[in-house]
């Protein structure tokens, strides 16, 4: 390993980042998109500019469980937004949500 690469700095002590709620909030967010299914729902739901109820499932080749399991981690995140429309949920993205975690990634 090449230690020149990580020298300190002339002696100085390097301070430690600050933690900042914008940190936390772009790590919740980060983490709801850290999955590819997840990734691929929302860009699903974006795409198609109304609330959806069922039609994610027949999009994805992964389980009905497993797709409820991929929404909740985004609703929970606030990515998307769910309401309850008699048996089913319907689903719509949340644009503030996004906005802000462009905004937060932008800002590193």
């Amino acid at each position: 390993m090449d230690e020149t690469c990580c020298a300190p700095l002339d002696g100085k002590v390097v301070r430690e980042v600050e933690r900042r709620d914008s940190d936390v909030e772009l790590a919740v967010l980060s983490k709801a998109l850290g999955h590819p299914a997840r990734v691929r729902i929302l860009r699903f739901v974006i795409a198609q500019e109304s609330c959806i109820c069922g039609d994610i499932v027949e999009h994805l080749p992964l389980a009905q469980s497993t797709v409820s399991q991929h929404l909740k981690m985004l609703k929970q995140a606030g990515l998307i937004r769910g309401t309850i429309d008699g048996p089913r949920v319907c689903y719509c993205v949340e644009p503030k949500a996004l906005q802000r975690f462009r905004q937060l990634v932008s800002g590193l």
